[in-house]
């Protein structure tokens, strides 16, 4: 903490604050604030002497909005912002979707008429150390996902961008977003201010390893392809970490049987083989590039659930010889049909249409 400023100054312009807000809270709407708390940087001593003074007011009803004030102090030049948290907002915070939960744990109550609501308030806050003492659970684990998807989304628009101005401002939103999913993906929250996010991110244990190296990368490139290298740098290495997690908290896998693989090769076939030869006799690179694609991801969603081998039918692809693709295909199934074999699946075959009608109506 600096201490090179007038601590009694600013000592002084916070009680002068708290002791405001009481005294209108008392006149315009008596009972209808439950407490006031000191939180950010004057709640975690890392103040400066330009720190505002951030508060918890905590609200009972609507009544309360007459003690919110947004204001700038000049003497100071330091702005303020009072503002009304009601319960049902402390709830969802405590819900645990998002990673700003300093203001419901740490906050310093400096007044609270009602005991009532000091309790109130301490079982919400044991009701959300209790939720992050425990193991990541899968669903924390799609709650850090979700944010992950946004950065994808603000990464996606960045690459497509055409100026270096348009991809700093996606960058500036994935920026936004993938601390916050690394802070929920380590079951953490913010006790600091923005001024120490490197900090803040530098002691997860599920991180990049160069998490602030990454970050800054992005931050100081100058150019087009440097600030694109660096952001492709930070959500490659960012989703590698997501990867490892979730392989580590997935269920385990059903054994393939008879009855869960059933059907699924002649799915495959039926669906796709015919494509794959029609898209090389006719030359439609379309139709053998989404076809393949459409197979990978019957594949991997067996997978998903299934303890399976591992089937590639995308590195085969060539964009110069569909023929060779539509063998490459039937590599990929007749390799698939092994796990047909294992479990003493047979696939039927009939000669032709009469064939099929008259054993399907034995």
């Amino acid at each position: 903490m600096e201490n090179n400023f007038d601590m009694c100054r600013l000592e002084e312009r916070n009680q002068k604050i708290i002791d405001a807000v009481i005294a209108k809270a008392n006149r315009d709407c008596p009972g209808s604030v439950a407490m006031l708390g000191i939180c950010g940087s004057f709640a975690s001593g890392d103040f400066y002497e330009k720190s505002d003074l951030d508060l918890l007011v905590l609200t009972k009803d609507d009544a309360a909005q007459a003690v919110a004030m947004l204001f700038i102090q000049d003497d100071l030049g330091v702005g303020h912002d009072i503002y009304c948290t009601s319960w049902e907002r402390l709830e969802n915070d405590a819900k645990f979707e998002h990673p700003y939960l300093a203001k419901l744990l740490n906050a310093k109550i400096v007044w609270c008429p009602d005991p009532a609501d000091l309790e109130r308030l301490e079982n919400l806050r044991c009701t959300v150390r209790d939720r992050l003492a425990e193991p990541l659970s899968a669903e924390d684990f799609e709650r850090a996902a979700a944010l992950l998807s946004k950065t994808e989304q603000c990464y996606a628009r960045a690459m497509c961008a055409g100026t270096l101005t348009e991809i700093r401002a996606q960058a500036m939103e994935l920026l936004y977003y993938l601390p916050d999913a690394l802070m929920l993906l380590n079951k953490r929250y913010y006790r600091r201010g923005t001024r120490r996010l490197y900090d803040e991110l530098q002691i997860l244990d599920k991180r990049p390893a160069d998490i602030c190296e990454l970050l800054e990368a992005v931050t100081a490139a100058g150019t087009e392809d440097t600030l694109k290298s660096a952001l492709t740098s930070l959500l490659r290495e960012t989703e590698a970490v997501f990867a490892a997690v979730k392989a580590d908290i997935a269920p385990s896998k059903e054994a393939p049987s008879a009855e869960n693989l059933a059907g699924t090769y002649e799915e495959m076939f039926s669906n796709w083989r015919n494509k794959m030869y029609l898209a090389a006799k006719t030359g439609n690179r379309m139709l053998s590039f989404t076809t393949l694609g459409c197979l990978q991801a019957m594949i991997d969603e067996i997978a998903a659930g299934l303890d399976i081998g591992t089937y590639d039918a995308v590195s085969g692809y060539d964009p110069d010889d569909l023929w060779k693709n539509a063998e490459f295909f039937d590599r990929t199934i007749e390799a698939y049909l092994t796990e047909y074999k294992k479990t003493g699946l047979t696939i039927r075959h009939y000669a032709d249409i009469d064939a099929f009608a008259e054993d399907y109506l034995k």
